[in-house]
């Protein structure tokens, strides 16, 4: 994951925890002198500090042998460093918003197109609710997702390469959309989150979808199943099928309510000053962070003398458009 809070191990953990000092050091300096050891002579340039990072991450969890691995894109995803693996288990956009203009382009439709670059054949990816067009093009790109592959014979059951043979299409990737987390909610009473904010929400059904995508792949029984829903069907006036909600395990249920992530919607209470701590920086995202604001500092209990300092911190980098922003906050 990235951007880090404090310190630069917080990219990569394990088991929900930054790896350690020893572990990073370790791997860090023997990805660092491989690189240099076998570096192109004519083009004598290391990987740029995002790119190192994102091959540090791969080696240490193919050398701690994880069972599963949580890939968060960098910018964009199309182009993104990070997506060169060609088979994942599953894909999911989470809401879009306008940002790194420069790099992903000016409009929702440009910014769905790369995030829509992720998509791989065969492979299942969800995503939340998105205006309109923005859907229409992460469903196209959906569509496009299509390669040749070439069966060139048969030998004991072994796949070879021959000369001839048949070319046949691998299915497109199969896109749904998440139902609202309230769907989930059953006999058992509203789910609890650990992260503030009404639009966690849409990030926790997300997280649903890809979890239960997963224990499926492990075989695991009893949480609704993804039907294949063919070209042209009739989708019930939706521009994309909607996944089948299921009742979500007691593991599920306490992994929402346990996250936390620190930098997010944090309240930080010190003496007589609460601090308000969120890492809001493109317009949707301090919208919600306004509705969490104001909710938050009128839910706290207000000390018995009146003095109550609320602190809510704002900061912004690069070329994003600052004024704006502000003036969502004002």
């Amino acid at each position: 994951s990235s951007p880090h809070l404090v310190q630069v191990r917080e990219r990569i953990r394990i088991n929900g925890q930054p790896i350690s000092k020893e572990l990073f050091s370790k791997y860090f300096w023997l990805v660092y002198n491989r690189l240099e050891e076998t570096k192109d002579p004519a083009h004598a340039g290391m990987p740029a500090y995002f790119r190192f990072l994102t091959i540090l991450a791969f080696h240490v969890f193919l050398q701690e042998k994880v069972d599963l691995a949580v890939v968060e894109v960098g910018i964009g995803g199309a182009y993104d460093c990070t997506n060169i693996i060609r088979a994942p288990v599953v894909c999911g956009v989470s809401s879009l918003g306008i940002d790194h203009t420069s790099i992903l382009g000016d409009t929702m439709e440009k910014i769905a197109w790369q995030k829509g670059g992720i998509f791989k054949p065969g492979v299942p990816a969800f995503t939340v609710a998105q205006p309109e067009r923005p859907l229409e093009v992460l469903r196209d790109r959906a569509q496009e997702r299509e390669v040749s592959w070439v069966a060139r014979g048969w030998v004991g059951g072994t796949l070879w390469q021959g000369v001839g043979g048949l070319s046949f299409l691998s299915p497109q990737c199969p896109l749904y959309l998440c139902p609202e987390l309230d769907a989930f909610e059953g006999d058992h009473g509203m789910l609890e989150l650990g992260l503030a904010g009404a639009h966690q929400r849409s990030n926790a059904a997300l997280a649903l979808q890809l979890a239960r995508t997963w224990l499926q792949r492990r075989s695991c029984r009893g949480l609704g199943e993804l039907k294949e829903v063919p070209p042209g069907a009739e989708l019930a006036g939706r521009l994309v099928p909607l996944a089948p909600t299921f009742q979500p395990s007691d593991a599920m249920i306490q992994g929402l309510r346990d996250t936390e992530w620190l930098g997010r919607t944090q309240v930080l209470p010190h003496g007589p000053v609460t601090w308000y701590l969120d890492g809001a920086h493109t317009t949707s995202s301090v919208q919600a962070c306004v509705r969490w604001f104001r909710q938050a500092a009128l839910s706290r209990d207000k000390p018995h003398d009146g003095s109550e300092v609320r602190v809510l911190l704002f900061n912004a980098t690069g070329d994003r458009d600052t004024a704006a922003l502000l003036k969502l906050l004002l």
